[in-house]
């Protein structure tokens, strides 16, 4: 198997190059990464050195790059930002004792988008419906959503539900909050439901049937397929674009290290999500300009909730998922928006005996409901059984002041992957 070393000069060159005849591999180049206390000038290894990982890659072609530094040259951090490089280009990555495989993706007649994240709760799914929304003017968009209680055949559904679709569903035993009916019913475009299970550190499944699924929306005849990830998971269909969802909240050590470089560099555009005050969301914009290719924008947004209906003089009830941090400021756009009268806010929608404790105090006219983990078998139940009106809430995407028009990009990003080349707004 053909390989590119990665070496350091802590090594006494002898030793490196003993090791790059003996180990099984034919070792066709080397990349010096740092480190000079054992180097004496001169240095022979045996094969020719690369000035970069992606030259030596480029230069020589090989099937695997082989990873023979150690500290302090490459310590944890730098060796994962350098194994996201390598599985960028779509090579596995192998040291002493690990071996990183890139993420395989199965390609596609349709162009297609792809909406991933760095984690799970970072408005990935509020940013793929807007996504979906937005892409649909004009065009024949159809989603096909992945998640973790998708069902067991990729599942159709062409009507946007209601809730009380929803609750039949959750009363006959299924989750009705599975990410592809939430799509479904905020946006009212055909989406495909598939299902996925474990999810690998650079974000591939280790099952799921979103090939199915996405065969399955081919067969509408759609000019745009749009793929919703789940958590940090990401469909593995070879998409022609991709957008990444970095949650502002997020630890900075996790949405920027580990394997989430290598989703920036795969990445076409950045969305920096719940981008409020008080969150990192300057210095996290800052560290992924850097970390994706030269010239991907990153765009910091906050999320707003956008319920279905009319709610202009009601008494309501939020639920959702986001921190207590945040309520205030959902209230208060509920009410500034839309006119309602906020009772009460709650982000207990993944913690079910919170939920039912609260709910065990609900004073409302109306539920507003983001359709996520607990949202019908719990919420829409009680309020059901209550008598009282559920709604149904998305998020609408609003971009900060300044930042890059999001739609605008979204939009050549749509053109891009039509026409299978990078064009200009």
């Amino acid at each position: 198997m053909r390989a590119v070393a990665v070496i350091d000069g802590e090594h006494y060159a002898p030793v490196v190059r003993d090791a790059l005849e003996e180990l099984p591999y034919e070792v066709v180049a080397a990349v010096l990464v740092g480190g000079t206390e054992k180097l004496r000038g001169g240095d022979d290894y045996g094969v020719p050195l690369a000035g970069s990982v992606e030259g030596a890659i480029a230069a020589y072609a090989p099937e695997v790059v082989l990873d023979l530094s150690d500290e302090p040259v490459l310590g944890p951090p730098d060796r994962f930002r350098l194994a996201a490089r390598v599985l960028a280009q779509g090579l596995p990555y192998v040291g002493a004792d690990f071996r990183l495989e890139p993420p395989r993706f199965e390609p596609i007649a349709t162009p297609s988008i792809a909406v991933i994240g760095t984690g799970k709760r970072v408005g990935k799914t509020a940013v793929t419906g807007h996504v979906a929304r937005t892409l649909a003017r004009g065009r024949h968009v159809v989603v096909v959503a992945m998640g973790r209680g998708g069902p067991a055949e990729p599942e159709l559904v062409e009507l946007r539900p209601t809730v009380d679709d929803l609750l039949v569903r959750s009363r006959a035993g299924r989750h009705a909050a599975s990410d592809h009916l939430e799509t479904a019913a905020l946006t009212g475009l055909p989406t495909v439901g598939c299902r996925r299970c474990g999810g690998g550190l650079a974000g591939a499944v280790a099952l799921s049937n979103v090939a199915e699924g996405a065969r399955l929306a081919e067969e509408l005849g759609p000019d745009l397929i749009v793929l919703d990830g789940s958590g940090a998971a990401i469909p593995p269909i070879a998409a022609d674009r991709r957008i990444l969802v970095v949650g502002a909240h997020q630890d900075a050590a996790v949405a920027t290290g580990y394997l989430n470089p290598y989703r920036a560099l795969i990445a076409d555009l950045v969305v920096v999500a719940m981008a409020e005050d008080g969150t990192a969301h300057e210095s996290l914009a800052r560290a992924f300009g850097d970390l994706t290719r030269p010239g991907v924008p990153v765009v910091r947004a906050v999320l707003r909730p956008h319920p279905l209906e009319d709610v202009r003089g009601r008494r309501i009830a939020f639920f959702g998922t986001a921190p207590a941090a945040q309520h205030d400021r959902i209230a208060a756009h509920l009410e500034a928006g839309y006119g309602a009268r906020v009772t009460a806010v709650s982000g207990s929608l993944s913690g079910r005996a919170s939920l039912r404790e609260e709910l065990s105090r609900l004073d409302a006219d109306a539920v507003v409901v983001e359709v996520k983990a607990a949202a019908i078998d719990v919420v829409a139940e009680h309020a059901a059984r209550l008598g009282i009106p559920v709604i149904l809430a998305g998020n609408d995407v609003l971009p900060l002041a300044g930042e890059p028009d999001l739609d605008l990009l979204l939009d050549r990003l749509a053109r891009e992957a039509t026409a299978g080349a990078v064009v200009t707004v």
